[in-house]
């Protein structure tokens, strides 16, 4: 014999029912995108928002989404002034509905304008990997943030090593933790990590990853070894060297013979990077540390995030 709804079920329909009636009557009665241009529109706490939702969280939640990207939408090139806004509307998102995936890496994407705008997003990609330990992205969201926009290589290396290991984690992970950690251990602690991992994974891509990134550590030894030669060669010739293999000869040559510039692969040398001036491996063109442009270094001397080579702040040029 079927099972009749009994009164309260219906009463759950009806109360389902309406508040899907009110909010699209309210979401057609409001000018959103006017309302974002005046800013006017509003955005309650998160407490206030869940206290009048009556139950219905996620509905809530997936109306101020809407206004979220009705927020990004109506900018031609990044949120502006209206960062602040974007910020509110997405933390009562995920605090009315914290098992939404998109909306956290949204933030991430958007909030970006200032240092308060990436504190902000790093706070709700916190709430995102408390909800969903499992997902990499988050962290590898958080870890870029701290990294790229607040020069905090401790705090990205902690973080995206967590993730290390997680289903899907790109394998390239392990090599830029170990890349970020050099000013806190060296190159030997860094070889250490890699060491211990291509050691112990059963991945062989990772640990191909790994090798690769064993091979670079040996390369900056070499070119560690030149950087004192060249300071040698300035010492003894009151003059800089116009190219690596100066270092062989001029009236007090520093070296009897260049180290090789790669550990397996013959064929490469040496040469000084036209960029930054550094001696670089002609395999790799670049030495073994983190990449920081330099319009990328000047913004982090702009908003104060910018740090010497012990992690600590410098202090912002007036």
């Amino acid at each position: 014999m079927a099972r009749h709804g009994t009164a309260t079920d219906w009463r759950r329909l009806a109360l389902v029912a309406l508040a899907v009636t009110l909010a699209g009557a309210a979401h057609r009665g409001m000018d959103t995108p006017a309302s974002i241009e005046r800013g006017e529109l509003f955005v309650p706490s998160p407490e206030h928002a869940r206290a009048s939702s009556l139950g219905f969280d996620a509905l809530i939640s997936d109306f101020y989404w809407l206004q979220a990207i009705q927020v990004v939408g109506a900018e031609r090139a990044g949120v502006g002034e209206r960062a602040a806004l974007l910020g509110r509307l997405i933390d009562v998102v995920t605090s009315l509905d914290p098992w939404v995936g998109h909306p956290y890496r949204f933030a991430a994407v958007w909030l970006t304008d200032s240092p308060e705008s990436v504190q902000q997003a790093n706070r709700l990609l916190e709430r995102a990997i408390a909800y969903h330990p499992e997902d990499w992205r988050n962290r590898h969201y958080l870890g870029f943030n701290h990294f790229y926009y607040l020069g905090d290589d401790t705090a990205a290396a902690d973080v995206l090593e967590s993730a290390v290991g997680l289903p899907k984690a790109p394998r390239y992970l392990a090599a830029l933790v170990a890349k970020l950690r050099l000013h806190e251990g060296g190159l030997e602690t860094a070889a250490t990590f890699l060491t211990q991992l291509a050691a112990s994974t059963p991945d062989e891509y990772a640990r191909a990853q790994y090798l690769k990134a064993l091979d670079e550590i040996d390369v900056e030894r070499h070119a560690r070894l030149l950087d004192r030669a060249r300071e040698e060669y300035r010492k003894r010739n009151r003059r800089d060297i116009e190219q690596v293999v100066d270092l062989l000869g001029g009236d007090a040559p520093v070296l009897r013979a260049l180290p090789p510039a790669h550990a397996h692969f013959a064929g490469f040398g040496w040469e000084l990077d036209p960029e930054t001036d550094q001696i670089v491996s002609s395999f790799y063109r670049a030495r073994y540390q983190p990449y920081v442009h330099w319009k990328d270094e000047k913004r982090r001397r702009e908003w104060g995030t910018a740090r010497d080579d012990d992690g600590e702040l410098v202090e912002q040029e007036s």
